[in-house]
């Protein structure tokens, strides 16, 4: 189908989605990039939030949360290769809420800049993760 891309979501666990879609929305580094079939190639890292894929055929779209990782794209290609990567239907809004309750205790108690450093940046993962729950809820 010439009005469809190719998208691949691989985790280091799985393989996440593989399928033709209309377009890809995802939160790149410089903020959020739309991709459609035809694109101009490009590498970029991703920051953690929602990839939306408009799946060919299909109503709804797909909503995975991804964690950060790489993107690449080819004109009629796109690969997403997630250092974390959770389908939409399977994100647990309790789980997360109870690990952001852990980290921000753990930012009270962090000792150290990198310590600091790290708990912020898992932080800054699961309030992007909680924005997804929100957004899959709202449909």
């Amino acid at each position: 189908m010439a009005n469809t891309i190719r998208v691949d979501v691989v985790s280091a666990e799985e393989q996440i989605f593989s399928g033709d879609a209309e377009f890809v929305v995802l939160p790149g580094e410089a903020g959020e990039l739309g991709i459609y079939p035809r694109h101009t190639p490009l590498i970029t890292r991703i920051k953690p939030g929602a990839v939306r894929i408009k799946s060919a055929g299909k109503p709804d779209e797909d909503l995975i949360f991804v964690a950060g990782g790489i993107l690449e794209v080819q004109p009629s290609a796109v690969t997403v290769l997630a250092d974390t990567a959770i389908r939409g239907a399977d994100l647990d809004e309790a789980k997360a809420l109870e690990a952001q309750q852990r980290a921000e205790e753990a930012r009270r108690n962090a000792q150290g800049k990198e310590e600091l450093a790290v708990v912020e940046g898992e932080l800054a993962m699961l309030a992007a993760q909680l924005a997804a729950i929100r957004r899959l809820r709202k449909k």
